[in-house]
């Protein structure tokens, strides 16, 4: 095996828009690209109930990190309990991830950094010192008061 092996990859269910999401999802992030589509074949289609020759997997990379994405029907939807997290080094790169991936998404379901994007997918958009800045009591009123993250009005309430 060459490279580095990587023992964890997010696996995510759509009901028939996996590589639509795929291709949406690395149009957004550097480092980030389609590495493969899986098609239903006569059998798995039966036992699915997809149809044949549409794409069963499609793998990923989003800005490195491997993730694949699953045609299975609409029988399973994505949850908040479950979110990918997009640390940012600047207020530029969170405004970036958060016009891209909030586009098409539910505006109701943003608050502190998180957003659900156009698919149903929970995303937080967080600065990379996220962690440091949450110590501060002031800094933590200010984000549960915010929907997309303002670093500076976060650093100025610390």
């Amino acid at each position: 095996m060459s490279g580095r092996f990587q023992r964890i990859t997010p696996f995510l269910w759509f009901d028939s828009q996996a590589e639509e999401a795929a291709n949406y999802y690395v149009s957004i992030f550097p480092n980030s690209r389609v590495l493969s589509l899986t098609r239903y074949t006569k059998e798995s289609a039966t036992a699915s109930g997809q149809p044949e020759g549409a794409v069963m997997t499609a793998s990923f990379e989003l800005d490195g990190c491997p993730v694949t994405a699953l045609n299975g029907g609409p029988l399973f939807q994505f949850s908040v309990a479950i979110s990918l997290v997009v640390h940012c080094q600047d207020q530029a790169e969170i405004d970036h991830y958060w016009e891209k991936l909030s586009a098409g998404g539910d505006p109701n379901a943003q608050a502190c950094g998180w957003l659900k994007d156009k698919y149903g997918l929970s995303w937080q958009i967080v600065p990379a010192d996220i962690e440091t800045l949450v110590r501060s009591p002031g800094a933590v009123a200010a984000l549960m008061q915010m929907k997309k993250i303002d670093i500076a009005a976060m650093k100025a309430a610390a």
